[in-house]
């Protein structure tokens, strides 16, 4: 008897295969199938494979289409800052906040007080819920730490979730986000330390890149750029909160390292563009933030895309300024504030996403692609953008594997 082509095949629906550089490259009453976790097969629907398949998973129609990637999270923290959202709408100002010991080192004081179960406990309901709503991929951060340990524990605790729910993690180290209590008056002094903590994070395997927060608030193009030499003599690959609140040249700087990914940038300047265009820099949008902050500045998106640039969207999960749970939800808001097509965002939050990550193995249905993939109970991949919430996940599935 033979062995089995497949470990397992999906038929009923129509593939949204997104390969092709333009279109949702629809495939209608179709099947995908995959073995060893990689897809084997995506095309029209033949009875005769379903024989040749371990597992057959049908669906009553919907949409297939590649599994989602949240290219930038902060999903591991502690407690909320709902109280903050309350008092910034109550009209009180970030630094106001910030002086009553609100704002980043609040979230620090609580994620030191964690111990790595409690910090893990909390964490996984967030991820839960992006792979609940199509996520088989997701980047995390650390950065509320701010000194060994703690760092350290964060990125264990991203590793944790990663095995806990079958979902694919990429860590990042952001000690480069705030400047920590002990150094109030020493940020070069924070950044040597935290250059120090690299290569020992790196041996325990807990780093796939490095980013930092290069703003007025956060750390200086010079000392994000120390910061970069560092990890590129390690030889990881660097993304950049770039041009958040004002245009320090953050793109063009992260452009400069072949970053893979420059984040936020609503005050990116066409220099900037021109910079990740040379470099194949993915530029990450983060509505999340945007709307919760009530922003106005829209990122430079008519150079983008003349540039040619890839387009990114995430949730920027994170307690203080982009609490979404959802990659679905970012990806209309994206629609909504950005204007991004659906097709647009789609593709922010797979093929363009998972390349922001530096991940040529998912993203797209394809032969010899990781089997990353979600069924929707949808008639058209558009609705993905077009609904407000809702449950439309009917089947998520990692590398071949149901996760949700």
């Amino acid at each position: 008897m033979n062995a089995p082509r497949f470990d397992g095949i999906a038929i009923g629906a129509t593939l949204a295969t997104l390969d092709a550089d333009a279109g949702y490259g629809l495939v209608e009453n179709a099947a995908l199938a995959w073995k060893d976790g990689v897809i084997a097969y995506a095309g029209p629907h033949d009875p005769a494979l379903e024989s040749a398949a371990t597992a057959v998973h049908r669906f009553d129609g919907g949409v297939i289409a590649p599994g989602l990637v949240d290219c930038h999270t902060h999903l591991v923290f502690a407690g909320d800052r709902a109280a903050e959202f309350e008092l910034r709408l109550q009209g009180a100002s970030y630094e106001q906040i910030a002086r009553a010991g609100g704002g980043i080192l609040s979230s620090v004081r609580a994620v030191r007080a964690a111990s790595e179960d409690a910090l893990l406990a909390e964490s996984l309901p967030r991820a839960r819920a992006l792979v609940a709503d199509g996520a088989t991929t997701l980047e995390i951060k650390s950065g509320y730490g701010l000194d060994f340990d703690n760092e350290r524990k964060m990125l264990r605790v991203a590793r944790r979730i990663g095995d806990e729910l079958g979902v694919g993690v990429r860590t990042t180290c952001l000690a480069a986000h705030a400047l920590p209590p002990e150094f109030a008056n020493d940020p070069d002094g924070y950044i040597d330390a935290a250059i120090g903590w690299l290569p020992a994070l790196q041996a325990e395997g807990l780093v796939d890149a490095v980013d930092a927060f290069c703003e007025g608030i956060g750390f200086t193009p010079a000392q994000t750029r120390r910061m970069f030499e560092a990890a590129r003599a390690l030889g990881l690959p660097v993304k950049l909160h770039a041009d958040q609140l004002s245009d320090l040249g953050g793109a063009a700087l992260a452009a400069g390292f072949d970053g893979l990914s420059a984040d936020h940038i609503e005050y990116t300047s066409d220099e900037g563009v021109r910079a990740m265009a040379a470099h194949g820099t993915v530029a990450v949008l983060l509505p999340g933030a945007f709307h919760v902050l009530r922003e106005t500045k829209l990122p430079p998106l008519d150079a983008l895309r003349a540039q040619g640039v890839p387009m990114a969207v995430a949730t920027d999960c994170n307690p203080g300024t982009s609490p979404l749970l959802s990659l679905r939800q970012a990806m209309q808001l994206a629609c909504t504030h950005f204007k991004l097509t659906p097709e647009e965002a789609l593709r922010g939050a797979t093929i363009n996403a998972a390349r922001a990550l530096g991940l040529a193995d998912r993203g797209v249905l394809r032969v010899g692609m990781r089997a990353d993939f979600a069924h929707w109970r949808i008639r058209r991949p558009a609705e993905l953008c077009y609904w407000l919430g809702g449950d439309l996940a009917d089947g998520v599935f990692a590398g071949g594997k149901r996760i949700a």
